[in-house]
Protein backbone atom coordinates (compact mmCIF):
# COMPACT_ATOMS: atom_id res chain seq x y z
CA UNK A 1 0.00 0.00 0.00
CA UNK A 2 1.52 3.30 -1.05
CA UNK A 3 2.22 5.98 1.54
CA UNK A 4 0.32 8.43 -0.62
CA UNK A 5 -2.86 6.42 -0.04
CA UNK A 6 -3.73 8.55 2.96
CA UNK A 7 -2.82 11.70 4.83
CA UNK A 8 0.03 10.59 7.10
CA UNK A 9 -0.09 13.63 9.35
CA UNK A 10 -1.92 11.41 11.84
CA UNK A 11 -0.65 8.03 13.03
CA UNK A 12 -2.11 5.47 15.40
CA UNK A 13 -0.11 3.56 18.00
CA UNK A 14 -0.94 0.80 20.45
CA UNK A 15 0.84 -1.55 22.83
CA UNK A 16 0.59 -3.69 25.93
CA UNK A 17 -2.10 -2.09 28.15
CA UNK A 18 -0.85 -3.94 31.24
CA UNK A 19 2.65 -2.53 31.20
CA UNK A 20 3.13 0.02 33.99
CA UNK A 21 5.01 2.30 34.34
CA UNK A 22 5.49 2.30 30.56
CA UNK A 23 1.90 1.90 29.34
CA UNK A 24 -1.44 1.16 31.02
CA UNK A 25 -5.15 1.93 30.90
CA UNK A 26 -6.32 4.88 32.95
CA UNK A 27 -9.46 2.96 33.95
CA UNK A 28 -10.66 -0.62 33.63
CA UNK A 29 -13.54 0.34 31.32
CA UNK A 30 -11.84 3.16 29.39
CA UNK A 31 -9.76 3.40 26.24
CA UNK A 32 -7.15 5.96 27.33
CA UNK A 33 -3.57 4.71 27.65
CA UNK A 34 -1.17 6.57 29.94
CA UNK A 35 2.39 6.18 31.18
CA UNK A 36 5.93 6.94 30.03
CA UNK A 37 5.40 5.79 26.44
CA UNK A 38 2.46 8.12 25.68
CA UNK A 39 4.53 11.04 27.03
CA UNK A 40 7.41 10.05 24.75
CA UNK A 41 5.25 9.53 21.66
CA UNK A 42 3.48 12.83 22.19
CA UNK A 43 6.86 14.60 22.22
CA UNK A 44 8.01 12.69 19.13
CA UNK A 45 4.83 13.67 17.30
CA UNK A 46 5.29 17.34 18.13
CA UNK A 47 8.88 17.31 16.90
CA UNK A 48 8.20 15.60 13.58
CA UNK A 49 4.90 17.38 12.93
CA UNK A 50 2.69 14.32 13.14
CA UNK A 51 -0.20 13.68 15.51
CA UNK A 52 0.25 10.29 17.16
CA UNK A 53 -2.93 8.87 18.67
CA UNK A 54 -2.30 6.11 21.21
CA UNK A 55 -5.29 3.81 21.32
CA UNK A 56 -6.39 0.83 23.38
CA UNK A 57 -7.05 -2.13 21.10
CA UNK A 58 -7.40 -4.90 23.68
CA UNK A 59 -4.89 -7.19 25.41
CA UNK A 60 -1.26 -7.48 24.31
CA UNK A 61 -2.00 -10.33 21.91
CA UNK A 62 -4.68 -8.23 20.18
CA UNK A 63 -2.43 -5.16 20.04
CA UNK A 64 0.19 -7.19 18.19
CA UNK A 65 -2.42 -8.48 15.76
CA UNK A 66 -3.64 -4.95 15.01
CA UNK A 67 -0.11 -3.80 14.16
CA UNK A 68 0.61 -6.96 12.17
CA UNK A 69 -2.46 -6.34 10.01
CA UNK A 70 -1.72 -2.64 9.60
CA UNK A 71 -4.91 -1.51 11.34
CA UNK A 72 -2.56 0.40 13.66
CA UNK A 73 0.61 2.10 12.38
CA UNK A 74 3.01 1.96 15.32
CA UNK A 75 3.92 -0.50 18.05
CA UNK A 76 4.41 1.50 21.23
CA UNK A 77 7.17 -0.60 22.76
CA UNK A 78 8.34 -4.13 21.94
CA UNK A 79 11.39 -6.33 22.34
CA UNK A 80 13.11 -7.48 19.17
CA UNK A 81 12.34 -10.99 17.98
CA UNK A 82 12.85 -12.48 14.53
CA UNK A 83 9.16 -13.42 14.11
CA UNK A 84 8.05 -9.86 14.94
CA UNK A 85 10.59 -8.45 12.49
CA UNK A 86 8.65 -10.22 9.74
CA UNK A 87 5.74 -7.81 10.16
CA UNK A 88 7.15 -4.57 11.55
CA UNK A 89 10.24 -2.38 11.17
CA UNK A 90 12.05 -1.74 14.42
CA UNK A 91 13.31 1.76 15.17
CA UNK A 92 16.93 1.87 16.31
CA UNK A 93 18.19 2.78 18.81
CA UNK A 94 15.82 1.41 21.46
CA UNK A 95 14.37 4.08 23.71
CA UNK A 96 14.60 2.07 26.96
CA UNK A 97 16.06 -1.13 28.37
CA UNK A 98 14.15 -3.33 30.80
CA UNK A 99 15.10 -6.22 33.09
CA UNK A 100 12.98 -9.36 33.21
CA UNK A 101 13.21 -11.43 36.39
CA UNK A 102 12.03 -14.56 38.16
CA UNK A 103 9.24 -13.92 40.68
CA UNK A 104 8.75 -16.39 43.54
CA UNK A 105 6.76 -16.66 46.76
CA UNK A 106 8.46 -15.07 49.74
CA UNK A 107 8.40 -18.36 51.66
CA UNK A 108 9.43 -20.61 48.79
CA UNK A 109 12.34 -19.04 46.97
CA UNK A 110 15.06 -21.00 45.21
CA UNK A 111 18.57 -20.25 44.07
CA UNK A 112 18.68 -18.86 40.56
CA UNK A 113 21.92 -18.05 38.77
CA UNK A 114 21.33 -19.22 35.21
CA UNK A 115 18.54 -20.30 32.88
CA UNK A 116 19.20 -24.00 33.47
CA UNK A 117 18.16 -23.57 37.12
CA UNK A 118 14.56 -23.24 35.89
CA UNK A 119 14.47 -26.58 34.04
CA UNK A 120 13.14 -28.80 36.87
CA UNK A 121 10.47 -26.26 37.89
CA UNK A 122 7.13 -25.17 36.49
CA UNK A 123 6.46 -21.53 35.74
CA UNK A 124 4.01 -19.07 34.25
CA UNK A 125 4.16 -15.93 32.15
CA UNK A 126 1.78 -13.78 30.10
CA UNK A 127 0.74 -15.07 26.68
CA UNK A 128 2.61 -13.63 23.70
CA UNK A 129 5.17 -12.01 26.01
CA UNK A 130 8.81 -12.07 24.91
CA UNK A 131 12.01 -11.99 26.92
CA UNK A 132 14.25 -11.66 23.90
CA UNK A 133 14.98 -14.08 21.10
CA UNK A 134 17.58 -16.15 22.96
CA UNK A 135 15.55 -16.77 26.11
CA UNK A 136 12.33 -17.36 24.16
CA UNK A 137 14.05 -20.14 22.22
CA UNK A 138 15.51 -21.64 25.40
CA UNK A 139 12.08 -21.59 27.07
CA UNK A 140 10.41 -23.30 24.10
CA UNK A 141 12.94 -26.12 24.17
CA UNK A 142 13.59 -26.64 27.86
CA UNK A 143 11.06 -25.05 30.23
CA UNK A 144 7.66 -26.05 31.56
CA UNK A 145 6.15 -22.60 31.14
CA UNK A 146 2.39 -22.03 31.16
CA UNK A 147 0.92 -18.86 29.66
CA UNK A 148 -2.00 -16.82 31.03
CA UNK A 149 -3.89 -13.70 29.97
CA UNK A 150 -2.53 -11.21 32.52
CA UNK A 151 0.09 -10.43 35.14
CA UNK A 152 -2.59 -10.55 37.82
CA UNK A 153 -3.60 -14.06 36.84
CA UNK A 154 0.03 -15.16 36.91
CA UNK A 155 0.55 -13.68 40.37
CA UNK A 156 -2.58 -15.42 41.65
CA UNK A 157 -1.27 -18.77 40.40
CA UNK A 158 2.07 -18.11 42.06
CA UNK A 159 0.49 -17.21 45.42
CA UNK A 160 -1.70 -20.33 45.33
CA UNK A 161 1.36 -22.53 44.72
CA UNK A 162 0.14 -23.72 41.35
CA UNK A 163 3.51 -22.76 39.84
CA UNK A 164 7.02 -22.38 41.26
CA UNK A 165 7.77 -19.05 39.61
CA UNK A 166 6.48 -16.32 37.31
CA UNK A 167 8.54 -14.59 34.62
CA UNK A 168 7.91 -10.91 33.96
CA UNK A 169 9.65 -7.58 33.73
CA UNK A 170 10.65 -6.18 37.09
CA UNK A 171 9.21 -2.65 37.05
CA UNK A 172 5.73 -3.54 35.75
CA UNK A 173 5.43 -6.51 38.10
CA UNK A 174 6.54 -4.45 41.11
CA UNK A 175 3.71 -2.02 40.39
CA UNK A 176 1.13 -4.80 40.03
CA UNK A 177 2.25 -6.58 43.19
CA UNK A 178 1.77 -3.35 45.14
CA UNK A 179 -1.63 -2.68 43.62
CA UNK A 180 -2.75 -6.24 44.35
CA UNK A 181 -1.55 -5.90 47.94
CA UNK A 182 0.77 -8.89 47.69
CA UNK A 183 4.19 -7.24 48.03
CA UNK A 184 4.77 -9.20 51.24
CA UNK A 185 3.88 -12.49 49.56
CA UNK A 186 6.03 -12.40 46.41
CA UNK A 187 9.48 -11.18 45.48
CA UNK A 188 11.76 -10.84 42.43
CA UNK A 189 15.05 -12.73 42.44
CA UNK A 190 18.09 -10.52 42.01
CA UNK A 191 19.56 -12.09 38.87
CA UNK A 192 17.72 -11.08 35.70
CA UNK A 193 16.84 -13.69 33.08
CA UNK A 194 17.34 -11.03 30.41
CA UNK A 195 17.88 -7.34 29.90
CA UNK A 196 16.22 -6.33 26.68
CA UNK A 197 16.01 -3.09 24.72
CA UNK A 198 12.53 -1.70 24.15
CA UNK A 199 11.83 -0.36 20.66
CA UNK A 200 9.19 1.53 18.79
CA UNK A 201 8.27 -0.19 15.51
CA UNK A 202 6.26 0.56 12.36
CA UNK A 203 3.89 -1.95 10.78
CA UNK A 204 4.91 -3.27 7.37
CA UNK A 205 1.25 -2.88 6.39
CA UNK A 206 0.98 0.76 7.43
CA UNK A 207 0.53 3.04 4.41
CA UNK A 208 2.69 5.58 6.26
CA UNK A 209 5.70 3.27 6.65
CA UNK A 210 8.34 5.07 4.60
CA UNK A 211 12.07 5.55 4.88
CA UNK A 212 11.43 9.23 5.57
CA UNK A 213 9.18 8.50 8.55
CA UNK A 214 11.52 5.88 9.99
CA UNK A 215 14.44 8.29 9.63
CA UNK A 216 12.54 10.99 11.50
CA UNK A 217 11.70 8.55 14.28
CA UNK A 218 15.32 7.44 14.60
CA UNK A 219 16.66 11.00 14.78
CA UNK A 220 14.04 12.06 17.31
CA UNK A 221 14.57 9.06 19.60
CA UNK A 222 18.31 9.77 19.61
CA UNK A 223 17.67 13.41 20.53
CA UNK A 224 15.26 12.51 23.33
CA UNK A 225 17.75 10.06 24.83
CA UNK A 226 20.60 12.57 24.64
CA UNK A 227 18.48 15.30 26.24
CA UNK A 228 17.38 13.08 29.13
CA UNK A 229 13.72 13.45 28.13
CA UNK A 230 13.04 9.71 28.23
CA UNK A 231 14.51 9.33 31.73
CA UNK A 232 12.32 12.19 32.93
CA UNK A 233 9.24 10.65 31.32
CA UNK A 234 9.92 7.35 33.08
CA UNK A 235 10.37 9.03 36.46
CA UNK A 236 7.11 10.94 36.02
CA UNK A 237 5.27 7.76 35.08
CA UNK A 238 6.59 5.93 38.14
CA UNK A 239 5.08 8.69 40.28
CA UNK A 240 1.76 8.20 38.50
CA UNK A 241 1.41 4.47 39.19
CA UNK A 242 -0.87 5.22 42.12
CA UNK A 243 -3.58 5.56 39.45
CA UNK A 244 -3.44 1.79 38.99
CA UNK A 245 -5.93 1.43 41.83
CA UNK A 246 -8.52 1.92 39.10
CA UNK A 247 -7.44 -1.38 37.53
CA UNK A 248 -8.45 -3.49 40.51
CA UNK A 249 -11.33 -5.07 38.61
CA UNK A 250 -9.23 -6.27 35.65
CA UNK A 251 -8.00 -9.84 35.18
Amino acid sequence: MAAEARDCKTLTATGNPEYPPYLWRMSADGDQLIGAIPRILEEIGERIGVEINIIYTGPWSRAQQEVREGSVDLMAGAFFTVPRAQWMDYIHPPFLATNSVVWVRQDNGFEYRQWDDLRPLNGVTVIHNSFGQSFDEFARQHLDLETVRSVRQGFRMLRLGRVDYMLYEKNPAVVYSRQMGISDDVKPLSTAISSEPLHFAVSHESPCNTGALRGQLVATVVSLIDEGFIDRALRAALEDTSELKQLSSTN
